[in-house]
């Protein structure tokens, strides 16, 4: 599955092109000089969005627009709209009721513990008018068959074969499935039509840019440019008469060169929804020139886990007794209530949602969790061996080595960029040397990926059906040169690999089976601690009702979708978000 980093609040590599431009006053029409090509338009024969029909969003990407395919993990594509409301999926999920939603599949059974049937929507589309059938979705599918190198190619590992008994039916046979995996598949694999995509090399299909995309969703490609993606609405999308009509006609997606931009752009009305963090968001909230989810803290909707991956190939942090040490020492109060300022809320030490918190084991938490305690990470590094032998304040290693650490994260990142350093004064303050660096992200993804950090931060496993999802991420398997979709630290734990598959092995129904595989999971990893769980990283959304009302509060009597552009979110509500907004005109 996809990695879950590109839901963090992102802000662009580039510098911004008149942002200004694109988000106008809120009485008059917006112009954007776009092309429908993608290049910038001559200033002579503008593109004009009325503003009445558009809607203006930032905080889905960090980078200009320079992929549409729906199977590159992490990318561009995935953080701009191009999933979601372009390519669909054969159910939705809404993490709220915990409940899959019939997208495409009208349903899905299992009919034994080895065949699972689905069955499609009648009148499903594509946007060029080919209908979408049973054939693309076998297609899709197969392709993970076909090339490893997908995301989702793993799943042929228990999937032995796909047959179409008629023009709506899949019959799906299994050995040994995986059924945590796959009915996580169910609402993350997007579906690709095969009259485009059969002719295709292997390359194009994998890393390929798809440029002109044609997908079956509530919205079209219009246009890109440095700093945006445009979408027009598909007024001949299937789902109209199932879910409703996407209010905005135009989505312009606004990408900024920081989260400091982006709240400039809503406190001057130039955006309708920023869903990066946004510093001083109680203030503003109280003086109404914004609003969230709900009217107090934390204000948001806790969205995933943020995790301060550590490099356990790496000097001391090979060292289980070291990290437990680490762990310790981090003041995660401190980043809750200054860094934050109350908007989000310490996670547990097993790292589940608090959607999901039903399959803790609270003995295990009590017995081997963690808490802000710096006299009891300097216990622990003493009983380690790891003492202060020069007098400089920071402990060596037992073998007399010098020990200096780097936490990292994006530069711009703000929030993130508060939080090291409440991370790198802490550590120091019960004895270990941890500075702080935020490279661009290209670097730091760079070293994310290839292994070469110390320690970062990175979100883990968005809302989600199954405790599965955050333990496949956390710890993904097997290690390879460059880990994609988690597990960066390259943990290497044969056992804790064989309790992640088992629990995968399990029936979403099996609640108890699933509750006792968690617990299990939870003993091994906070006896190791190869991760650190630190704060439920907030479902960032700030909007102004100026332009568009009817967004989703914690209010009775207002929608309960989720505000939000992220990739990956669409599907779990952020599609009808839109759905139900109402012009404010």
């Amino acid at each position: 599955m996809k990695s879950a980093r590109s839901l963090v609040p992102a802000t662009a590599l580039v510098l911004s092109l008149g942002l200004s431009a694109c988000g106008p006053d809120e009485s008059s029409p917006s112009a954007a000089n776009v092309t429908a090509g993608g290049q910038l338009g001559p200033a002579s024969a503008p593109l004009i969005f009325d503003r009445r029909e558009t809607l203006y969003v930032t905080g889905a990407s960090w980078g200009p627009a320079s992929s549409w395919n729906p199977f590159q993990p992490g990318g561009l594509a995935n953080a701009t709209g191009t999933i979601g409301n372009l390519y669909e999926f054969l159910f939705g999920y809404d993490p709220q009721k915990g409940e899959l939603i019939p997208w495409l599949a009208e349903a899905g059974t299992w009919r034994d513990a080895n065949t699972y049937e689905l069955k499609l929507r009648e009148g499903l589309t594509w946007s060029d008018g080919q209908p979408l059938t049973v054939a693309d979705v076998r297609f899709t599918f197969e392709l993970g068959r076909k090339y490893p190198a997908l995301w989702f190619a793993p799943m042929w590992s228990y999937l032995t074969g796909i047959t179409a008994p008629d023009d709506r039916r899949l019959v799906l046979t299994f050995k040994d499935p995986l059924y945590q995996d796959f009915a996580s598949n169910l609402y993350n694999l997007p579906i690709v039509p095969e009259h485009l995509w059969r002719d295709r090399s292997e390359q194009e299909i994998t890393t390929g840019a798809n440029e002109r995309p044609i997908g079956s969703g509530a919205y079209r490609y219009l246009s890109h440019a440095e700093d945006r993606n445009v979408w027009q609405r598909n007024d001949q999308w299937w789902g109209i008469g199932v879910f409703g009509w996407p209010a905005p006609k135009y989505l312009v997606d606004i990408r900024t060169t920081g989260n400091n931009v982006a709240l400039g752009l809503m406190i001057r009305g130039e955006l309708d929804l920023s869903n990066n963090f946004l510093p001083g968001v109680p203030e503003l909230v109280r003086r109404g020139q914004i609003k969230t989810y709900s009217p107090g803290p934390p204000y948001m909707i806790p969205a995933d886990t943020t995790v301060l991956y550590l490099n356990t190939r790496k000097g001391p942090l090979a060292d289980s007794a070291f990290r437990r040490a680490l762990a310790f020492a981090i003041d995660v109060p401190t980043i809750v209530n200054r860094a934050y300022g109350g908007l989000v809320v310490a996670a547990s030490s097993g790292g589940l949602l608090p959607s999901l918190s039903r399959y803790d084991d609270h003995e295990v938490l009590m017995r081997l969790g963690y808490t802000y305690d710096p006299g009891r990470a300097r216990q622990l590094l003493a009983a380690a061996g790891y003492r202060d032998r020069d007098g400089d304040g920071f402990v060596e290693a037992p073998d007399g080595a010098r020990i200096a650490l780097e936490a990292t994260c994006p530069n711009g990142w703000t929030d993130w960029m508060a939080a090291i350093g409440v991370i790198a004064s802490s550590a120091q303050a019960a004895g270990i040397d941890v500075r702080t660096a935020a490279p661009d992200y290209g670097a730091w993804n760079t070293a994310l990926e290839g292994g070469t950090f110390d320690m970062t931060l990175n979100s883990a496993a968005p809302l989600s059906l199954t405790p599965w999802t955050l333990y496949s991420q956390l710890f993904n398997h097997p290690l390879r040169a460059q880990m994609q979709s988690g597990n960066f630290g390259r943990y290497d734990s044969p056992r804790i690999f064989e309790l992640v598959d088992a629990l995968a092995r399990l029936p979403a129904a099996d609640e108890l089976g699933i509750k006792v595989a968690t617990a299990r999971i939870q003993t091994l990893m906070l006896t190791e601690l190869p991760m650190i769980p630190l704060w439920y990283n907030g479902l960032w959304a700030q909007w102004r009702d100026s332009a568009w009302t009817n967004w989703p509060t914690a209010a009775a009597g207002t929608p309960k979708t989720l505000p939000t552009i992220w990739s990956g979110f669409w599907q779990l509500g952020g599609l009808q978000t839109l759905i139900n907004l109402k012009p404010n005109q």
